[in-house]
């Protein structure tokens, strides 16, 4: 039988999230994703957690050694939050990152890290096993060595017991309902940023379906022309 954890969704009052070494040295290792997108995506999923007030844990490993500093973009995103500094390539193995999950209260962990094969799923099968915590991979804010490594290290993590979603899904799981007012605008404003057609959809709607105010650019008119 389907336990009932995972019929629950992800909702901003049962969820946390941890960015385990998003930094420079471990995505040159990136093979089984676009670089660029996967930084458009990490970037995407941080600003979402932002505004569902999404408690968050940032940690990194040896960053002046070796990995580089976490992506500036990510950090303007948080610019007053602590990161821990790890050596372990498992984040489980340290107390610190433990004690940043126990505090938030809650058993339901969205992740996204680098590598797939190695940061994430040690992390994640011993997260599962020894802290009780259901783990909610995020597959297109992750990225491994090789297509195989990612691939095959999801299919493992998966079979663990941990829960393969990407990172605009987890966004509009948090959000749920356009009715929901106060995260509407945010939200489309993510969409619009960091989710490509979906994104370009919004804008036409917006511009050229609902004749939404016209926006100007360096002079030039974008948007409805008022004298159609």
């Amino acid at each position: 039988m389907t336990s009932n954890k995972y019929l629950e969704v992800l909702t901003p009052q049962n969820s946390q999230i941890i960015f385990i070494d998003q930094q420079p040295q471990m995505a040159f290792g990136v093979q089984s994703i676009d670089r660029q997108t996967l930084k458009n995506n990490v970037v995407g999923l941080a600003k979402a957690a932002k505004v569902f007030n999404i408690p968050t844990t940032i940690t990194t490993v040896e960053t002046d050694s070796f990995s580089g500093n976490t992506y500036p973009e990510l950090l303007a995103v948080f610019p007053d939050h602590k990161i821990l500094e790890r050596t372990s390539m498992n984040s489980w193995d340290d107390q610190n990152v433990r004690d940043s999950l126990a505090a938030h209260g809650r058993k339901k962990v969205v992740v996204s890290g680098l590598w797939t094969e190695v940061c994430n799923t040690t992390f994640a099968l011993c997260a599962m096993l020894e802290g009780g915590y259901e783990i909610y991979m995020v597959a297109d804010a992750s990225g491994g060595t090789s297509t195989d490594a990612h691939k095959y290290a999801m299919d493992r993590m998966a079979q663990a017991g941990a829960v393969p979603v990407t990172w605009q899904q987890v966004m509009l799981e948090w959000q749920r309902d356009w009715a929901r007012k106060e995260t509407y605008d945010a939200v489309t404003a993510i969409v619009k940023e960091h989710s490509g057609a979906y994104g370009m959809g919004i804008d036409y709607a917006v511009t050229h379906v609902h004749k939404g105010p016209e926006r100007v650019r360096h002079g030039e008119r974008i948007g409805p022309n008022p004298a159609k």
